[in-house]
């Protein structure tokens, strides 16, 4: 009888801890959700207080991020077919991929400065401060105009499902919206543990736009262009092919030039969730690195 009270009192106990847990993780959820609102506000209001240069620098984003998809469509002068994807088909990688990398940087694509500011030692001044250092870094110079590429690639991706001979299920409508949201977290994930290597190495800036810009245009064209090492790369290193990759080859009817299961053309969600958790893992070891300047 005694060992069962006993028993019960640290299943008790466990459920009360794990509870507490919980509660904790969401109010600093909360809290770092807030704190981005704020600044993003602050700089949002000082951005709007010039509103003839937001909107030049707006319609001049929107100029340049529009020339990648011209290159694009410049391709298809002399060919019909790239891989054996039509341009409707390319439109549609083309919009999902520059919407989640234009999401993403939009949401969190100042911590690439993170570099600077250790540099200049004025991250001891963030760290001080009463809110999320990654909040605070993330929504840093927050600008709107950075929305050019988005909306951009919205356009792209209107036309392109419009154009794409799919037949639609409820499988692949519902596959859009979710690749959409899971690219963003994903390219956010690799912003965040790509800046994170500038605890360590100040130069790292370079490398993380090669995985973030780079692997956004990478992923432009169709994976049965590139050899299947690299394929592979992206699907089982960093997971960018999670992105619009698989996803695409069931909403467009495509063969898998990996032969891999279905089940990874769904795995958008789960590669995301796991992307964060290795950026906030990555995150907290360059937090633990840093030594500060004394500042």
């Amino acid at each position: 009888m005694a060992e069962t009270i006993a028993t019960q009192t640290l299943a008790t106990q466990t459920l009360a801890t794990e509870t507490l847990a919980t509660e904790t993780l969401r109010a600093r959820v909360r809290w770092s959700v807030r704190s981005w609102l704020l600044i993003a506000g602050m700089w949002t209001r000082a951005i709007m207080s010039y509103r003839a240069s937001f909107v030049l620098m707006l319609i001049a984003n929107l100029a340049t991020t529009s020339l990648d998809f011209v290159v694009v469509v410049l391709m298809f002068q002399h060919t019909h077919q790239l891989g054996g994807w039509t341009l409707p088909e390319l439109g549609f990688l083309y919009g999902t991929s520059a919407f989640a990398l234009g999401m993403a940087n939009l949401f969190v694509g100042s911590i690439d400065a993170l570099g600077d500011r250790i540099r200049s030692g004025t991250l001891d001044t963030v760290l001080i401060r009463p809110a999320p250092a990654l909040a605070q870094l993330c929504a840093e110079r927050f600008s709107l105009r950075r929305l050019g590429r988005p909306v951009q690639a919205v356009a792209v991706l209107v036309w392109s499902l419009g154009a794409v001979q799919v037949h639609w299920t409820a499988d692949r409508v519902l596959l859009v919206p979710v690749l959409l949201i899971s690219g963003t977290v994903i390219f956010s994930a690799v912003f965040i543990g790509g800046a994170t290597l500038q605890f360590w190495w100040g130069e790292a800036k370079e490398l993380q736009n090669s995985f973030t810009y780079g692997g956004a245009t990478l992923l432009h064209y169709p994976p049965t262009v590139f050899a299947k090492e690299l394929v592979a790369g992206v699907v089982f290193g960093v997971p960018l092919a999670f992105v619009n990759w698989l996803p695409a080859l069931h909403i467009l009817g495509k063969p898998d030039p990996l032969g891999l299961p279905t089940a990874f053309q769904y795995a958008s969600p789960l590669a995301a969730a796991l992307c964060v958790l290795a950026a906030g893992y990555a995150w907290r070891a360059g937090l633990r690195a840093y030594r500060g300047t004394g500042s």
